[in-house]
């Protein structure tokens, strides 16, 4: 069972597996954007697809719970994106007035 935690004070989504960590996303927030600038698996479980689990669950996350529009910074969420099509609207939204 996988889980994804957003620890804001510290800009980054923390991913974990049967309660081990083993993946991190860093971010920036820029006014209405999210920049994901660093995405990371532990080393020896690369190439298990569990890069391309947490990324789908760090974009669920923003689409789900904010209205920033992201910013891929980081190459491995940028691949992602254009194999994804389906988040390609997170690239194109604007913030909602509050």
């Amino acid at each position: 069972m996988s889980d994804l935690r957003n620890h804001v004070a510290e800009n980054q989504y923390r991913f974990s597996v049967d309660g081990e960590e083993v993946g991190l996303a860093d971010y920036r927030v820029v006014g209405d954007e999210i920049h994901i600038t660093h995405t990371e698996i532990t080393p020896r479980l690369r190439g298990s697809g569990l890069g391309a689990q947490m990324v789908r669950a760090v974009l669920d996350s923003i689409r789900d719970e904010t209205d920033y529009r992201v910013v891929p910074a980081c190459g491995f969420v940028r691949d992602f994106l254009r194999r994804n099509p389906e988040y390609a609207q997170l690239q194109t939204r604007r913030a909602t007035a509050h």
